[in-house]
């Protein structure tokens, strides 16, 4: 039947495919082990991030007094909605790196706080300037972000900020 070489083959092949069998096991748990560390790591990273940006903010409105460059508080806008919706605005915005120079100050000024005044973050000036037609809103975003609002957000952003009709300035 089966001569000692036989024997000894089928033995050899038993083993080789036995420690493939086997490694292959170790590198499944490897993998899995690794799969798992980077699960726990995201985790951790997602949980840390979400803090601070969950938190409630308001935005803090100055108007400008005269056609000098001093502002007064002119509004809070506290509504979480409205908040968001000013937040979606500036995401959504295509702003241009430049350094403006206007004819005159900006009509209004906003920054975002958040409204635990435990929590400390730098607030980045948001000056706005109603355009010559009143149709739209030219915003600088901190020293050297610029953009022009389409007719539609510079409407929602101005009821927003001011409480007042864009259409409606005279």
């Amino acid at each position: 039947m089966f001569d000692s070489k036989d024997l000894k083959l089928e033995v050899k092949l038993y083993i080789i495919n036995k420690r493939q069998i086997d490694k292959g096991g170790n590198s499944l748990n490897l993998q899995r082990l690794f799969f798992g560390l980077i699960t726990i790591f995201l985790i951790i990273v997602t949980g840390c991030s979400n803090g601070i940006e969950s938190e409630e903010q308001l935005i803090e409105v100055q108007k400008r007094v005269r056609d000098q460059n001093n502002f007064e508080d002119f509004k809070k806008v506290t509504d979480r909605e409205q908040v968001l919706k000013v937040k979606e605005i500036l995401n959504e915005t295509d702003w241009e790196d430049a350094k403006v120079s206007m004819s005159r100050p900006p009509d209004y000024q906003f920054v975002f706080q958040f409204k635990n005044p435990e929590i400390e973050a730098k607030s980045v000036l948001h000056k706005v300037w109603i355009s010559p037609n009143k149709d739209k809103l030219e915003i600088v975003q901190g020293d050297n972000q610029y953009a022009q609002l389409t007719k539609e957000n510079s409407t929602i952003l101005f009821e927003i900020i001011t409480g007042d009709k864009l259409a409606e300035l005279k």
